[in-house]
């Protein structure tokens, strides 16, 4: 039988939780909607890829109207999956992302670091983002990704940081960069051999979004469903609640083994449940 979270509550200071349209995949922008409200989640990112509805902002809005769930976040089409969504030039991709948000009343856009190739992107990817965030208010919160190979084995167990072979430039890290805002994604920190809590420590001065979900250190990104693998969610959240964050948490596991919407709603429900029991913020004496 399926555990149903807590209610949906507008508690001052409590950390909203939403759903990213990423965990409902192979199903459209359409089903994060209808589950999120089901399930009582807080909002929605909505990931643009090749569903046309979620590149659509008319669309979007009717389906946040409709559902009674506000849309969180814009997750820019930066897959390699995405490249040709809305332009072929990545500049003009996360510029459209930015607006994209703005419009649908979202604060946060997420991005990945550049791939390599993309030359002149990467070039002046630093000076795009602070010049985007500037003239829109909106948080472009650039995303920690992970290395094509896992690092070896000796590198690992000296905590060294990941040394295989990235797509990104000049490091799938954005901390070892520098920006204003990030998103710590947990799978991708697993995918990476990145300690989560370093990283979250890296972050925190600049940290405006969660993706929450479970790995266990596999080459791939697994995004499982929290405390299903061995990266420190638990210990993620109830600092995020610590510390006062005021971003969102969103759910991005992967429900794609679902074989039904029941089966679907299950893995969220569980997500959701695991979200709201850590984010409970400490009880003074």
């Amino acid at each position: 039988m399926m555990v149903q979270p807590p209610p949906r509550e507008d508690a001052p200071g409590r950390i909203p939780v939403g759903l990213s349209s990423a965990s409902v995949w192979p199903q459209p922008a359409r089903a994060a909607f209808e589950m999120a409200a089901d399930l009582g989640f807080d909002g929605v990112e909505v990931m643009v890829w090749a569903d046309a509805v979620s590149q659509d902002v008319a669309a979007l809005h009717r389906l946040s109207e409709q559902h009674g769930v506000p849309i969180l976040a814009v997750h820019a089409p930066c897959l390699l999956i995405t490249q040709r969504v809305w332009s072929p030039d990545p500049e003009e991709r996360l510029r459209r992302s930015v607006v994209v948000a703005s419009e649908l009343g979202a604060s946060t856009v997420v991005v990945h670091p550049p791939f390599r190739w993309q030359r002149r992107y990467a070039d002046g990817f630093g000076e795009l983002v602070a010049e985007l965030e500037e003239t829109s208010g909106i948080a472009v919160a650039v995303e920690n990704m992970f290395p094509l190979r896992p690092p070896s084995t000796l590198n690992r167990l000296r905590g060294g940081k990941s040394n295989g072979l990235s797509a990104f430039t000049p490091s799938p890290d954005p901390t070892e960069v520098g920006f204003s805002n990030y998103t710590l994604d947990l799978s991708h920190a697993a995918a990476a051999h990145v300690d989560a809590i370093d990283l979250l420590k890296r972050m925190r001065g600049g940290l405006a979004h969660v993706h929450l979900a479970d790995g266990t250190g596999a080459s791939r990104d697994e995004h499982l469903v929290p405390g299903q693998g061995n990266q420190p969610c638990a210990e993620v959240c109830e600092a995020l609640a610590a510390d006062g964050y005021q971003g969102a948490v969103v759910l991005e596991v992967n429900t794609r083994k679902a074989r039904t919407a029941q089966q679907r709603a299950a893995l969220l429900s569980e997500a959701l449940l695991f979200a709201r029991q850590h984010l409970q913020p400490l009880q003074s004496a």
